[in-house]
């Protein structure tokens, strides 16, 4: 019969288990810790930063229910030694360039730790030194595997990452499906259309088409977008030299110019327009075709998975643009003056992380700047219109890379401008003069209105 005497413990054999239990639960620990840095990291990014408040320079926040506002207090409440805040500047964009390098460029305005950029100010704020370059080596994740490959080339400049992309834009065709019109279409489609219904009774409509074709930045959107669609095309080699064809640029203008006799294809008022009145003007039944950006899909139809759809959903349709559109979207970047460099950079990398571009899409329709959100079989199934966006997004193509952008578009689209009202025609060494004003040279188209 086996003892039932237990055998006595041995020092040496306690020493193993304890050791052994120590281990197992130094493990747990470690585990558990690693697995709440990463938690907090989602929300909060890396520890170590400098204290203090920081401040973000921005514009207006198109998103719905101002989802910008939100990420910023949820942000807040996990770093109550980082206290963030938006000063948003409601200018146009013209205006907003203006006061942000004025902003930027003085010495003893220490209030500024981040940037919030059109993306074609990135090249302008960082060659006049106004920016600190990204500290890649502290981001969590490699920007080009995280980031669509377009929205992040906005953010480089001469082989520097400086900002990363807040949120993409990529042009997009509107149309009033309960008037029977289809899509795939181009500009004879887009024209044979309009003409159909305006000569036709009931439709209510004072003109097909409008677009955002006011004198700003809408305008040579508009004017870049026309040209592609019709085969044309604007490039800038490395030495900043333009390269456009007059002829073939202005017989893309023609598509955008208003009649002045009869029923109009393209809507007078895009003259004067701008994306909230272009999208007002649709919404009203003044137009059967409008061009936008993504963002006004969820103010014409209330789109929202977690609430009912909106009566006018059933009407809107939205489709391809023509050809390419123009790239869109913001960055974050970090002031070169803020006191707070890694705070700020942790601040940007939150925003722009996963669970901040989600939201941004799903609850304020921007485009989100992480290939992930557009994979997510949850959002696809919620907004059908993602896939589209995507190739939108993915066959957008870049305004040129220049410190001295802003002053090329003001000179383009005010020759532009004269086309369309019908006042002059482009001259015959426009890319001269593009090329002058890409280099910085003054204005010397006339000014648009």
């Amino acid at each position: 019969m086996p003892s039932t005497r237990r055998a006595r413990p041995t020092p040496g054999r306690d020493r193993r288990r304890w050791w052994r239990a120590f281990g197992l639960g130094l493990l747990s620990g470690v585990l558990v810790a690693a697995s709440c840095s990463l938690l907090l990291w989602k929300v909060a990014g890396p520890k170590g930063l400098e204290p203090g408040d920081l401040v973000v320079l921005t514009g207006r926040d198109d998103s719905e229910g101002q989802q910008r506002q939100a990420l910023l207090k949820l942000w807040n409440a996990a770093n109550p030694h980082n206290q963030a805040r938006m000063i948003s500047l409601n200018e146009a964009a013209d205006a907003q360039y203006a006061e942000m390098i004025n902003r930027g460029e003085r010495e003893n305005d220490q209030d500024i730790d981040v940037f919030n950029l059109d993306v074609t100010w990135t090249a302008a704020f960082a060659e006049k030194n106004l920016l600190r370059p990204i500290d890649e080596p502290r981001l969590a994740d490699p920007p080009d595997e995280a980031f669509l490959e377009k929205p992040l080339r906005t953010c480089r400049y001469q082989g520097r990452l400086w900002a990363l992309p807040f949120n993409t834009d990529a042009g997009l065709l509107y149309y009033r499906r309960d008037l029977g019109l289809k899509p795939p279409f181009d500009w004879p489609k887009i024209e044979a259309e309009s003409t159909r219904l305006l000569d036709g009774r009931g439709s209510g409509l004072k003109a097909g088409f409008t677009s955002q074709l006011a004198g700003y930045e809408g305008l040579t959107v508009n004017a870049l977008e026309a040209l592609w669609a019709h085969g044309g095309d604007l490039r800038v080699d490395d030495q900043g030299k333009v390269s456009v064809d007059p002829k073939r640029l202005a017989d893309a203008l023609r598509s955008l110019t208003p009649s002045t006799t009869g029923a109009s294809v393209v809507s007078s008022g895009a003259l004067n327009q701008n994306e909230d009145q272009s999208r007002e003007a649709f919404a009203v039944g003044e137009v059967a075709f409008m061009r936008n950006w993504p963002v006004a899909y969820r103010k014409l139809t209330g789109a929202d998975a977690s609430a009912p759809p909106s009566p006018a959903a059933s009407r809107v349709g939205v489709t391809a643009l023509p050809g390419p559109s123009v790239l869109g979207g913001q960055n974050l970047a970090v002031a070169r003056q803020s006191k707070q460099p890694r705070a700020a950079q942790a601040l940007i990398e939150y925003l722009t992380g996963e669970e901040s571009q989600r939201t941004l899409f799903e609850k304020g329709g921007f485009a989100a700047t992480r290939a992930v959100v557009y994979s997510d079989a949850i959002i696809k199934e919620n907004y059908p219109y993602l896939p589209l966006l995507r190739d939108a997004v993915d066959r957008a193509q870049l305004r040129p890379v220049s410190p001295h952008y802003v002053n090329f578009s003001l000179v383009l689209r005010g020759y532009v401008m004269t086309v369309l009202k019908r006042e002059g025609t482009l001259p015959d060494d426009l890319a001269r003069r593009l090329t002058d004003a890409l280099r910085g040279a003054t204005p010397t188209s006339p000014a648009p209105d």
